[in-house]
Formats: structure tokens, C-alpha cells, sequence
């Protein structure tokens, strides 16, 4: 018998931008009749074709269609953790929703043994105006459950979201983080066959992050359950995943072992990508990344590194703080520095504008992938951050010359030779 419990076959999905409508009933009724009957749309200007029976995608001066996702082919065993990674609109989402049956393919198949549960979003399956515990029967019998099962393992899923005491109040008064906990806790523990996560676990605070990772490995390699994980954070995809699918602008660009697509999408950025530089509140604006002088997201061991925030707030800043931590894809630490601990930016002129500078006079890591967590802040209070972005990679080169003994365990001494300055705009 086949372990295979997700087979996708030639599968795209369609948009159409703006109005959809024709404008008038008689052409949309037009419209949908030579559909139905397999004829050429008629409210189509001249020159233009249908576009389900084209095999190029459409770009937005062509009529206003975009392709979301076009001739995607995988399957997934029993058991597996996939991971589902690529830059923002690579098609992650539409994916995911199209397997969970919240929208349906243009084209293709999809064929899935067993039940589903999705967290695709904040509330996904909650009604707002029913309890904690009302709502937890509910997605039980969604899934196809007796009432005796929900009760089962209700007192496991109570104490697993941490929600015990509110669990008889109507979930519309609970915070993002409460919704997602018990909405995880519910899709977790009901026994699905399939669990199909989104970004949504980012909301969670880091420790039920970590309870939630610990969670799906048991439920895929005690339970020998199937999860299909989309996230933006690497070292979870790595820690918690057994193969990957990397998607560029709704395509398949690889898939198979984690460790190896991972790769594949570091390598696709040479430099930082300035159209993907988003912080969480837009206040940083820019960041550069030099090695011996050159902007570069590779670097030798024990070369120059120098990195350039450029932050534009919107009230005057007296304290700018820089914060900069390096990390592996397991979230390992080994670089964790701001300019509080060595040299306060004290401004008499306050700034709204300016640029915060860090420098390393030479590297003390190991070969191999990184990635830069930057936080911007005045004084003691967090303004802004760019977390799970900027990914770099230290290669192998000469380093003996440098005499810079190099270990996982970073000395402290190679971390206070690091220089801070910062260009501003005064107000």
C-alpha cells in the first residue's frame, strides 16, 4: 500500500486583479454562458486570448492577470514534515489554502488521504461569539469526531494553550497570542492525518514557539502524522522539517533534503534584496553589509565587517540604540551586541534621520550560514526591527594568518573591538 498521502499533479492557480466583473449583467451573463458551454469569451477586446488556455502567464499590462502558483508537482509520505519556503507572493499561502480546500485550483489535481486541520490565520475555524470551550467542540466535529473523542483529549488541549481560566469566555475577547494558542493546541490534538501550519505561530511568544516545534516533531514521529509547515523562520524550518519545497513566483525552483533547498534559497542572494528589506515598522530604511570594504553577504573568516543602518523615525531620537545579533538556522547565538553596552549615542540635537554604523575588525566565525537580527531603539525603549532576513555566509579561506582562534564559543574579547559610530541629520 502507498505511504503517499499528498499527491499534487500540474497544479496552478489563477487571479484575476481589480474589478472582476464585466461592468453590465448582459456581458458577465455572457460571459459565464460561453464558459459553461466551452466557447470564446466574447467581452474579450481584440488581440486578447482566455487565458486558462494559455501557457504563458500574464503580467499586469496583460488584462490584470497574475498566475499565484503555475504547474506545481510534489507528493508528500506519511509521516514527513515539509517545509514550504520562498520570499513574500511567492505563492506559500495560495498553496496552502488550495490543500486545506479554502480555494480551489485553476488547473491540476490535488489528492489527499486523510483529514485536515489548518492554522492558516489568527482565528482560522473560531466563531467569535462561542467560548473557548465551545469552540473547541466545534473544530472537533468539523473534523469528523465523536464528542467522546473532543472530551478525551479536551483537558490535554486546555492545558497545552495555557487558556484554562478563560476557556468559558467567547474567544473574541482573548489576545492574537490566545487565539493562536488554543487554535494550535485544538489542531494539534484532535488527531488529524494532515496539519497545515502557516506563519501564523510567529504571533506566539518565543516560549509556546518552542513548545509548538516540540509538538509537531512528536506528532510527526511518534504519531507518524503529516505536517506541511510555511514559515519565514529558517532555524525552525531546519530544526523541525525533513524535506523542503523552495517556490519563486509560484514556481517550484527545488525540493527534497531541508538542509540542501535551504541552500538553494541562500544562494539566490548575492547582495541584500532592497525590495524585501521590510522591518516590522518600517523605521529602518536601508542596511549594508561590507566585507574588507565591499558590500557582499559573503565573507572570509577573519575579514572587515562592517554593517550600515539607515533609520528615518518619526519624532527625534536623543538615544539611538543599534542592536546586532548573529545567529545560526537553529537559533543559536554566537554574536550578541548594541552600542548601550560600550558607547551611548547621546545627541544634543535630537534626529529623526540618520545612519548607526558597527564594525568588526575581523570576523570570528566558522564557515558556514548565518543570519543578522538588527533592532533599532532610543534609549531604553524597542522602536524597530529586522528579524530572519538577512542571511550571510562565512567561507572557507586562510584565516590562521589572522590569529584569531576560531570556536563555536565566541570570546568575548574579539566582541568589545567592535566600533560604533553614527551619521545623522540634525532637526
Amino acid at each position: 500500500m502507498s505511504n503517499i498521502i499528498i499527491r499534487v499533479e500540474n497544479l496552478s492557480k489563477q487571479y484575476r486583479l481589480g474589478n472582476i466583473g464585466t461592468g453590465t449583467l448582459r456581458s458577465d451573463f455572457q460571459r459565464f454562458w460561453a464558459n459553461l458551454t466551452g466557447k470564446e469569451d466574447p467581452t474579450l477586446k481584440i488581440g486578447q486570448e482566455n487565458t486558462l488556455q494559455s501557457q504563458e502567464p500574464r503580467t499586469k499590462n496583460q488584462d490584470d492577470y497574475v498566475w499565484a502558483l503555475r504547474d506545481i508537482n510534489f507528493e508528500v509520505k506519511q509521516g514527513e514534515v515539509l517545509g514550504i519556503i520562498g520570499k513574500n507572493g511567492a505563492g506559500k499561502s495560495t498553496l496552502l489554502k488550495i490543500l486545506s480546500q479554502v480555494t480551489t485550483p485553476s488547473t491540476g489535481n490535488v489528492k489527499v488521504k486523510g483529514r485536515i486541520a489548518s492554522l492558516l490565520e489568527v482565528g482560522t475555524g473560531f466563531h467569535p461569539e462561542l467560548t473557548g470551550r465551545e469552540n473547541i467542540f466545534l473544530n472537533g466535529a468539523i473534523l469528523g469526531m465523536y464528542k467522546t473523542e473532543i472530551r478525551s483529549k479536551f483537558d490535554e488541549i486546555v492545558d497545552f494553550a495555557g487558556v484554562a481560566k478563560y476557556i468559558d469566555t467567547p474567544v473574541k475577547r482573548y489576545s492574537s497570542g490566545m487565539y493562536v494558542r488554543l487554535a494550535f493546541a485544538v489542531a494539534a490534538h484532535l488527531e488529524p492525518e494532515i496539519l497545515i501550519i502557516d506563519e501564523v505561530l510567529s504571533v506566539g511568544d518565543a516560549e509556546f514557539q518552542k513548545k509548538c516545534l516540540g509538538k509537531m516533531k512528536d506528532v510527526s514521529k511518534l504519531d507518524h502524522r503529516t505536517v506541511l509547515y510555511v514559515s519565514h523562520n529558517l532555524p525552525s524550518v531546519q530544526a523541525i522539517c525533513d524535506q523542503a519545497i523552495f517556490l519563486e513566483y509560484g514556481k517550484i525552483k527545488g525540493k527534497g533534503d531541508v538542509s540542501t533547498i535551504l541552500d538553494l534559497y541562500l544562494n539566490k542572494f548575492e547582495n541584500i534584496d532592497k525590495k524585501d528589506l521590510k522591518s516590522q515598522h518600517g523605521f529602518i530604511k536601508n542596511v549594508d553589509i561590507y566585507c574588507d570594504g565591499s558590500i557582499s553577504n559573503k565573507f572570509n573568516v577573519g575579514c572587515n565587517f562592517r554593517i550600515e543602518l539607515e533609520f528615518d523615525h518619526d519624532s527625534p531620537m536623543r538615544s539611538p540604540v543599534f542592536g546586532l545579533v548573529i545567529k545560526d538556522f537553529k537559533d543559536e547565538v554566537y554574536i550578541g551586541v548594541n552600542n548601550r553596552h560600550y558607547q551611548n549615542f547621546e545627541m544634543d540635537n535630537p534626529a529623526k534621520q540618520g545612519k548607526l554604523i558597527a564594525e568588526i575588525p575581523y570576523l570570528p566565525l566558522l564557515p558556514g550560514n548565518y543570519i543578522i537580527d538588527i533592532y533599532l531603539g532610543d534609549g531604553a525603549f524597542d522602536i524597530d526591527y529586522l528579524k530572519d532576513t538577512i542571511t550571510i555566509e562565512v567561507l572557507e579561506s586562510n584565516y590562521n594568518s589572522t590569529g584569531v582562534p576560531l570556536n563555536r564559543n565566541i570570546n568575548k574579547v574579539f566582541i568589545k573591538d567592535i566600533s560604533w559610530k553614527i551619521e545623522y541629520e540634525k532637526i
